[in-house]
């Protein structure tokens, strides 16, 4: 059975818990990180030494890194309407992760981190407030593609993998408390959409940011 390791809450678990649910997986779950087992010990690091969260263990198999996870499991399951086959279309797909994960991470560190929770060192006021506008340039961009296309989704008409990470900076950007965001009527859209499938429900939109 797959086995899934790192907390719950955390932003990067959180995408890798929501497509194992869009998947119907079974899989079982030990919460290593932030105010749980330490992932600086020994047997954690055996696993990956970075020492980041998530791990997939699936038998002989260990990977880190959530977007990784993610093709993994869908390539796994043949999940074609997740992760297509055909070349262009899979790109188009898998350029919507490359850029959460390229252009999201830092403005999140300045909004979230530093603006939301206080931590530091990421609640230095000019890091916030450069966090925040370019979280709300981000939001900008994906609003303006959804409005362009016409489509209900970022990569086409179904919902594939290129909405998982993009969702879940979405659900972040409207549970932020400290932002001030203009009216983007397709991201709106795009959010509510994303609220009628239960596994978003179950695991972003759940009541934490």
């Amino acid at each position: 059975m797959l086995k899934l390791l790192g907390r719950s809450n955390a932003y990067n678990v959180r995408k890798v818990l929501w497509l194992l649910a869009e998947l119907g997986l079974p899989f079982e779950q030990e919460d290593w990180g932030r105010g749980h087992r330490p992932t600086s010990v020994p047997d954690f690091l055996a696993l990956n030494p970075l020492g980041t969260v998530p791990v997939l263990v699936d038998g002989g198999l260990v990977l880190r890194e959530s977007h990784v996870i993610l093709r993994y499991l869908a390539a796994r399951e043949a999940a074609t309407h997740l992760l297509p086959e055909a070349p262009a279309a899979r790109a188009w797909v898998e350029q919507w992760m490359d850029w959460v994960a390229y252009d999201l991470t830092l403005p999140m560190k300045g909004a979230y981190l530093g603006g939301e929770l206080g931590l530091t060192p990421w609640n230095n006021p000019w890091f916030i407030a450069q966090g925040r506008a370019e979280y709300a340039l981000r939001m900008g961009q994906i609003d303006a593609a959804l409005a362009a296309s016409g489509l209900p989704y970022l990569a086409g008409e179904a919902f594939t993998l290129a909405d998982i990470p993009a969702g879940f900076v979405v659900h972040r950007w409207f549970s932020m408390r400290g932002v001030e965001r203009l009216e983007m009527p397709a991201l709106a859209g795009y959010y509510e959409r994303l609220s009628q499938r239960p596994a978003f429900l179950a695991h972003i939109r759940n009541g934490l940011p």
